[in-house]
Order: C-alpha cells, then sequence, then structure tokens
C-alpha cells in the first residue's frame, strides 16, 4: 500500500477564481462544448439573464438587449444598473451583492453571490460596464483577473448594465452556442414575464398570454380541450390533455426552469388529483387523471432554497420565512380556483372526465400484463447481462449526475467495445438483442409484454415518467450502416410513440463515430465526414493506412475510449412545435405506400454516388 504524506503544505486556499475553474462542476454543471441544452455556455448566458430579469421583476427596465457573435456574447439591461463604487466587486469577490438584501431583490432568483463571478472565472474576456444617473464605469478581465478598470465618467447612455463575455476555450474547447436552445431559454423568460420585451441578434420575443403562449409554443397539436389558464400575484398555471402518451411539465420558481421539479410540481400534481376527484366526487387513480397531461408553472417565492447552484430543482418548503409552505399555498389555489373553473366550463369538464375514464379504461386493460413484466423487470433488468450500470444517476444529487449516460447499443462485439472503455462512474450500456420492433401504431400495452422494450423502460427507470430518469443522457450508438441507420429509427419511432417527453427535455441522443481512420507512423486522425478523410490524407502525406468502419464491433475498445470520453460527438435528437411527428412516423415506419417506394428509389441514387465518392 503506498504511503501519502499530509502535512501542513498539503491544506490550500484557493483564491475564488482558481476554485471556480479548478471545481467548474459545483458553479455550472458539466462544461459541454454547446450540444447540450444544460452544456455550461448556456447556464453561464443564464447567470447574466437571471440578473436582467431581477431587475425587471423589480419593476426596473423593460427590455434586454441580447446578442451572440460566434462566441462572443453581450446582454444589456436597462434597470437601475450596479452602484458604480461596487460594480468590480460584484463581479469578483464572492459573497458580495445585493441578493443578499431581500428588500432590494425581494423575490429573486440569484441569492449567493456567485453567478457572474462564475461567469467572470470561467471567460477569457469578460468586460461589465454599468450606468446609473449620467454616469457610467466600466471594468475588463481575463479569466477573472482585472486587466483594465476605466475611470468614471460623464454618459448620455440609459441606465443598466451591460456584460461583454466569451467562454473560455481553454475550459470549454472547441464549443459553439446553438441559437436553437438559446431562443427557448430567451422565450421561457418572457413567457414568465408578461410585457418584457427581449431582442435576440434581431428578433423580439414578447408574450401577452404567459404561461398559455408557452404551451402553445411547445404543443405541435391542440390539446382535447381548450387550456386551462389560472394566474395570481404569486402563481400561475396552464394545462390540458392530449392523445400522447406520459405527463409533459414545465415548472419555474421566480423565473427559473426547475427542470427536475421539485416542492412546488410536486403540490401542483398533489392539487390536481385531489381537486378533480373532489369535483367529480370519485377516487380517480393519480396516473388516470395525469395521463398524457402537458402543464406548466409558475410561482414566486422569497429566498429561494435550490438543491444547487444550477437551481434546476427547488427544495424549499415554505413561500418565504413568514408565509403558508409551497404545498399549503399550491393545493389550496388549485383547489379553489380549478374547482370554480370547472363548475363554469361544463364542456371542458365533460371533455376532461371522458379522457380520465379512457385512460383508467386502458390501464386496467393492461394491468395484469404490467404486473407481470414489472415483476420479471425488477428481477433480471438490473443484474442481466443486457444492462451494465454505472455508479452515478440523474435522479441523485451526485454533483456528476448530467453527464450521467447510457448507450444503447447493438450485438455482442459493440456492447463489449463500449463497455470495456467506457467510465464506469457516469456510463452504462444496454445491450439491445437484434432489431427492435416496429412500434409505430401500437398501443402502450406492447411497452409490457414486449421483453426487449420493457426491460429498456425498467433499466431508464420511467415506467411511472421521466422524474425518476436514470440517466441524463440516453444514447442511442449504432452501426453506420443501413442496420444501423434502422435500429436507429426503430428506437426513436419507440420513444416519441411511448415516451415523448425523454425527446422534448433533451435526453436523446444519437452517436457519431468515425467512418474512418487514417494514420502513418507518425500520427492517426479519426474522420467523421468525407472532408475529414480528404484532408487527412492530404495533410499526413503520401500512401497513409485508411480503414473504413463499419461496424462499432470493428472498433477496439481502446479506440473506442477516444469516441466517448470528453470529446464525445453526440447529435441531440430535437422537437419544434411544427414537427409533424405522426406524419413522420407515418411516412417512414407505417404500412409500405407507393410515396414511401419512390422516396427510397430516389435516395438510393444518391446514396450509390456517396459510396462511390467513399471509394474514390
Amino acid at each position: 500500500m503506498t504511503v501519502v504524506g499530509y502535512s501542513e503544505e498539503h491544506i490550500k486556499t484557493l483564491e475564488w477564481r482558481e476554485h471556480i475553474r479548478l471545481r467548474p462542476g459545483m458553479y455550472i454543471g458539466k462544461l459541454g462544448d454547446g450540444s447540450s441544452q444544460d452544456d455550461g455556455i448556456y447556464v453561464l448566458l443564464k447567470e447574466v439573464m437571471d440578473n436582467a430579469i431581477d431587475e425587471y421583476m423589480m419593476g426596473f427596465g423593460k427590455k434586454i438587449d441580447v446578442e451572440i457573435n460566434g462566441r462572443e456574447v453581450r446582454v444589456r439591461d436597462y434597470g437601475r444598473g450596479i452602484p458604480l463604487g461596487k460594480l468590480l466587486d460584484a463581479v469578483s469577490k464572492m459573497n458580495t451583492g445585493a441578493k443578499y438584501d431581500s428588500k432590494a431583490f425581494k423575490k429573486s432568483v440569484g441569492l449567493n453571490g456567485i453567478g457572474v463571478k462564475a461567469v467572470n472565472a470561467l471567460s477569457s474576456r469578460f468586460v461589465v460596464k454599468s450606468v446609473r444617473d449620467g454616469q457610467m464605469k466600466t471594468g475588463e478581465f481575463e479569466h477573472g483577473l482585472l486587466v483594465k478598470d476605466h475611470p468614471v465618467k460623464a454618459t448620455n447612455e440609459e441606465n443598466g448594465v451591460e456584460v461583454v463575455f466569451q467562454p473560455d476555450e481553454n475550459m470549454f474547447g472547441n464549443y459553439f452556442y446553438m441559437s436553437e436552445y438559446v431562443d427557448t431559454m430567451l422565450k421561457n423568460y418572457v413567457y414568465l414575464n408578461s410585457g418584457l420585451v427581449i431582442n435576440f441578434n434581431g428578433n423580439k420575443f414578447f408574450s401577452k398570454n404567459g404561461l398559455a403562449d408557452l404551451l402553445n409554443e411547445n404543443m405541435s397539436k391542440e390539446g382535447l380541450y381548450p387550456l386551462i389558464h389560472l394566474k395570481d400575484d404569486d402563481i400561475e398555471v396552464a394545462f390540458t390533455h392530449g392523445l400522447q402518451y406520459g405527463e409533459d411539465y414545465y415548472s419555474f420558481v421566480n423565473g427559473q426552469n426547475t427542470t427536475q421539479g421539485g416542492t412546488h410540481l410536486l403540490a401542483f400534481k398533489e392539487a390536481l388529483v385531489r381537486t378533480i376527484r373532489d369535483f367529480y366526487k370519485k377516487e380517480f387513480d393519480p396516473a388516470d387523471i395525469r395521463s398524457s397531461i402537458i402543464a406548466a408553472i409558475s410561482i414566486k417565492v422569497e429566498e429561494p432554497i435550490f438543491e444547487s447552484q444550477t437551481k434546476t430543482k427547488l427544495g424549499s418548503k415554505d413561500m418565504g420565512p413568514e408565509g403558508p409552505s409551497v404545498r399549503t399555498f399550491i393545493v389550496d389555489y388549485i383547489k379553489k380556483h380549478l374547482d370554480d373553473y370547472l363548475h363554469k366550463n361544463y364542456e371542458t369538464a365533460g371533455i376532461l372526465l371522458k379522457k380520465i375514464q379512457e385512460s383508467e379504461k386502458e390501464r386496467k386493460a393492461i394491468s395484469s400484463i404490467q404486473k407481470i413484466a414489472r415483476d420479471r423487470a425488477k428481477k433480471v433488468s438490473l443484474h442481466n447481462k443486457k444492462l451494465r450500470d454505472c455508479r452515478v444517476h440523474y435522479n441523485t444529487n451526485d454533483p456528476n449526475k448530467l453527464d450521467s449516460t447510457i448507450f444503447i447499443t447493438e450485438g455482442d462485439s459493440a456492447s463489449g467495445s463500449i463497455t470495456k472503455s467506457r467510465s464506469v462512474e457516469t456510463q452504462a450500456v444496454f445491450s439491445l438483442r437484434g432489431k427492435p420492433l416496429n412500434s409505430f401504431g401500437l398501443t402502450k400495452k406492447i411497452v409490457y409484454e414486449n421483453e426487449e422494450f420493457n426491460l429498456l423502460q425498467a433499466a431508464l427507470n420511467i415506467e411511472d415518467g421521466i422524474e425518476n430518469l436514470r440517466y441524463n443522457n440516453v444514447v442511442i450508438a449504432t452501426d453506420a450502416d443501413v442496420d444501423g441507420m434502422h435500429i436507429r429509427l426503430l428506437m426513436l419511432t419507440f420513444f416519441l410513440q411511448f415516451f415523448p417527453e425523454l425527446v422534448k427535455k433533451g435526453h436523446v441522443y444519437i452517436l457519431q463515430t468515425p467512418l474512418f481512420r487514417v494514420r502513418n507512423k507518425k500520427e492517426t486522425r479519426y474522420c467523421y465526414t468525407l472532408d475529414e478523410k480528404m484532408k487527412a490524407i492530404k495533410d499526413l502525406g503520401p500512401d497513409p493506412e485508411i480503414t473504413r468502419f463499419k461496424g462499432l464491433g470493428e472498433i477496439s475498445p481502446e479506440e473506442f475510449s477516444h469516441f466517448i470520453g470528453k470529446d464525445m460527438r453526440l447529435e441531440p435528437v430535437r422537437l419544434k412545435k411544427n414537427d409533424a411527428v405522426n406524419g413522420y412516423l407515418e411516412f417512414y415506419m407505417g404500412k409500405n405506400t407507393q410515396a414511401r417506394q419512390d422516396f427510397i428509389i430516389e435516395n438510393l441514387r444518391i446514396e450509390e454516388d456517396v459510396l462511390q465518392e467513399e471509394i474514390y
């Protein structure tokens, strides 16, 4: 056993910026490269935006300007401006800020005085400017270090704060901002702050109807009944039911998108069930009441307590130091106002009752199959050869939970290579047995009757919804050939049919693996496209060795470690409001039609051209 020394010299005190750069996960979750919506570069933007939103919530400034030019981000609010004498301290000294004064920011998101300091420390360039009553102060930083302290000077600019920053490539690597993710974040801000205008790269975001606009933006089809929209000073709720499987929730606290829910979302679910039962005077099963719901809830809390700096889950039990509990507040509000709404809207109440009864009928029809399947899954799913689990899971408080990943692959050789090269801390592997069933047009009964789907559902821990999802990243890893593409489509069909919220919430990805390896005696390059291959051939000189990877099983575990490590390429599976999911599934996964045959024949020619280019 190796003896490690332990003395005074081993006790270290880090400066604030050193600690943030050494342990960024404590402050912004995972780093990432921008391909995932919870990557660190979006958290940096959110931290700056939260300060601007807090100003608006306190009644100062009606617009926010946001610009992203390549990797440079600019955010300008028109609030009160940070007091000039404390500007530099506010962005570079821990435990310094106005958020400790509940009078200045009564229902703020930021309470720890950390967010913008993390942005500063993790940026290669950070410039902050504050304007107050005709006076302006500016400071410039690099990696959290002050490099230029500009003196106060007179200005005609409007009051407010401008922050310009560029995330550090040394921390985030070859990152990029996806405007789609930024759009979603900024739209959520205006939905939660009716009347606020956000200008982003020439686009204007504005909302009149709050959470109702949010749901309409995220619903591909109209609900079974008009949105039920309830709103008061400290709470707003909107919901309807559709025909999709699962439950879909959007929850917020003080404008913060609590993607993992918390006490407020639990209280809403309880309140909904209790009110529905009381109104219809029947003890419906909670699952039947909530099946196919799409809902949004937003509350405002004094001094909220979140379970981490990234604020994705509310832990507060009370609305404020002297207020009622979160549960009591929400349950009482929903019980009164939803009950009143249903009494006044008989047609909606009738549609809702019919939907609950249909869900009840379907649930009872598969209950016996479900019980057998669940028992079988519990016995074998987590201990059989199909699943090689990891130690860190998404539904825990582990700081590395955002990195928790499950690779869904096919075949013993492919799963074996991934298993040997993965990180046992955060990466799990689920091995499919051949091609899964085409589930298009089938009922959820198939989830329990089909052993493959049943075991996968149990491994993901999504039997009762995605709140207890075991892995943040569900990665489909198949061969880069026709069979691999078919398996990929079959898995996406399964998720879109029965667990669409997995895709909507950004948990599903496609693993990109290299098509070619080009090497000489001195260097090896892995190429994901034909262009990369041609460049590698040019750079490495005459007659390099070229290998075409046709299957994951052909890649050795030693090589595979390069493709599922920190430089792993993941292609997110995304859904937009206007994506006609049912239409796509019908065309690609439904019965053969002349239109699909024509499509295949036409694109087969394109595939042949690509193959000829590969050979060349």
